[in-house]
């Protein structure tokens, strides 16, 4: 059984993980210290049995976030808060949740109640899989219908996944990337002992056409291609801002450490942390970025989340 953990208290997520894992619960496999850090999309990539979720947070809170995730996740949420008033704790099970637990946090109450959650997941498992194979039996004279492909949607999948964890979800480059990212896989497809990406040019062309359709001038494409290339630019920009934030708060950041040595050079990364700790708000130098090595990271990095993905559905 798989945990997130969504708390602006630290020391309330370390308990609670240090209790998932004494008890064999299942494993703590994320946490947030606010609602605005939790995506749906994220969760069930993560493939998050139980979402464990405080009801105040600084920027958003559970009732807020669990709203933002009905139709985006489909996992069990349980809320653990101080609040006890009664219509907000009636809004939060309104909404969907299974438990409402009151803090400061008693461990065997949380022992108790995720038992009870896992049960129950189980419980539905075990009935999904039953209702599966009597609907395989009831099917079993008819034609086999041709398998979809899900290459794409797991691509797709991946892409969103990174695109939220670097900090450019929402950002207008995003949507270019994720148009990059599905040409170079089907690039590769085509050309498979193809050893280097295809030139900027290249990308940026094909995806412009691809957008803008046969019948597109070249004055057209030309000024798309400009445009996408400003904006990923852009985007590739508001990341290194992000990982500069994390990394000035807490180097031992894990998204810090995990993504920023992959997707920038180290050095613009420090320049970066330098301007933001620095009182003069004028930058140090004009920030510098390797867009080509961003692109390439960014597919390397979603090839292997996607086949990741697949390990774990087998």
């Amino acid at each position: 059984m798989r945990f997130f953990i969504a708390d602006d208290d630290r020391a309330v997520r370390s308990i609670l993980r240090q209790i998932i894992e004494d008890e064999d619960l299942g494993e703590a496999a994320g946490e947030a210290e606010d609602g605005s850090q939790v995506e749906g999309h994220m969760l069930q990539f993560k493939q998050i049995d139980i979402l464990l979720i405080d009801l105040l947070m600084p920027e958003r809170d559970g009732i807020e976030t669990i709203r933002q995730l009905q139709n985006t996740y489909s996992g069990k949420i349980v809320m653990i808060s101080q609040v006890e008033a009664k219509e907000m704790v009636g809004e939060a099970y309104s909404l969907g949740i299974e438990y409402f637990i009151h803090k400061p946090i008693n461990r065997v109450e949380i022992v108790t109640v995720l038992q009870k959650v896992k049960e129950r997941i189980e419980l539905e498992q075990s009935i999904g899989a039953i209702q599966h194979s009597l609907s395989r039996l009831g099917n079993r004279t008819e034609p086999k219908a041709r398998p979809q492909q899900k290459g794409d949607s797991g691509l797709k999948e991946a892409g969103t996944f990174l695109l939220s964890e670097l900090g450019m979800m929402g950002e207008g480059g995003s949507h270019d990337l994720m148009a990059v990212l599905q040409y170079l896989s089907e690039h590769e497809q085509s050309e498979p002992y193809e050893k280097h990406i295809p030139s900027l040019k290249q990308i940026f062309t094909q995806v412009a056409e691809r957008k803008l359709g046969a019948g597109a001038s070249e004055t057209e494409v030309n000024r798309e291609m400009k445009a996408s290339e400003q904006r990923i630019r852009r985007a590739i920009i508001h990341s290194l801002h992000h990982f500069a934030s994390l990394g000035t708060t807490d180097f031992s950041n894990p998204k810090f450490e995990t993504y920023a040595s992959k997707f920038f050079d180290f050095s613009v990364v420090s320049q970066k942390m330098k301007e933001l700790q620095s009182k003069d708000a004028k930058p140090l130098a004009p920030a510098k970025v390797n867009m080509k090595k961003f692109i390439h990271v960014f597919f390397l990095e979603a090839k292997l989340l996607c086949e990741t993905m697949k390990e774990r559905r087998i």
